[in-house]
């Protein structure tokens, strides 16, 4: 395939291809180990996605930061806690389907499908696409086709690293009134009063389709992140302890991020019948604060 002139792909590290977008509107890295946008830089602001220092970036492996694509399964396993976190996609090299620009942007395709390999994992024929528009706002979309003749039900997430100044000075705003459940904190659902602030361990599951705003008056900026195809919001950090724990991610580097995530979990379930296809999109748009 021939690459338009502000993409280009390299492979500094052995049999790990990188997309290197270099564009008048942005800047940005898309790995095919995993579908994975690793960077994102609009035109006049600082990045926006957030990437390990320690993130290990190895064909087969997860990496810690940007946004990994979590699928066909969500979180662990519903049935068997041997099977890879967030499904198998985010480990998979994908391939090079569309790669285009205009003035305003850069549009690629990867895609991948089921294999030998992946029905190890699970049975189910489909394909994946992941739709990356990359310009003065970000637009990532997840779309799955079920190819076989039966149907199947799905999870998963765009489980996006927002890079923040402090992460115990920001606010996320867009929740309020909606409930959540604190994952494996707390099973109760809660209701969400005011706007979201971090202050302790958060890995919180929203039943919400609305977008978010996360504003961070340290970096003078905000988020507004909108999604489809969704019905939950996941809002994560990790905060001390369990950072520690996280071994492809520095002890001291939990204030410098937030994962706001559009995702199909919790009781979003979604079934895909045979011929048919599900989208997951996300889009994130950024604002200066001027003082």
């Amino acid at each position: 395939m021939t690459l338009p002139p502000s993409v280009r792909i390299t492979e500094e590290l052995s049999e790990y291809p990188i997309l290197e977008i270099d564009h008048p509107a942005a800047s940005g890295r898309i790995a095919l180990n995993g579908a994975h946008v690793m960077e994102w830089i609009p035109e006049g602001h600082d990045p926006v996605l957030f990437m390990s220092m320690a993130a290990q970036l190895e064909p087969g492996k997860a990496i810690r930061g940007g946004i990994p694509v979590c699928w066909p399964w969500f979180g662990p396993h519903p049935r068997d806690t041997a099977m890879p976190a967030h499904g198998f996609v985010r480990t998979m090299m994908w391939k090079v389907d569309v790669a285009r620009e205009n003035d305003s942007e850069v549009e690629i395709v990867l895609k991948v499908q089921d294999s030998a390999e992946t029905k190890t994992y699970w049975p189910h024929a489909f394909s994946a696409r992941l739709h990356v528009r990359m310009g003065a706002f970000l637009e990532v979309t997840l779309q799955v086709a079920n190819t076989g003749t039966a149907a199947w039900d799905m999870t998963g997430a765009l489980h996006t690293y927002l890079n923040v100044e402090d992460v115990r000075q920001i606010s996320v705003h867009g929740l309020h009134g909606t409930q959540y459940v604190e994952s494996r904190l707390s099973p109760e659902k809660r209701p969400q009063h005011g706007p979201v602030v971090i202050d302790q361990e958060v890995d919180r599951l929203y039943a919400s389709d609305a977008p978010v705003i996360v504003h961070d008056p340290a970096w003078k900026r905000e988020f507004i992140i909108e999604k489809g195809g969704s019905l939950a919001t996941v809002v994560w950090n990790p905060w001390i302890e369990k950072s520690k724990r996280l071994a492809d991610l520095p002890d001291e580097a939990y204030p410098e991020f937030l994962c706001i995530e559009a995702a199909n979990a919790g009781e979003d379930v979604v079934t895909v019948m045979p011929g048919q296809e599900h989208l997951l999109m996300q889009r994130i748009d950024v604002r200066k604060l001027h003082a």
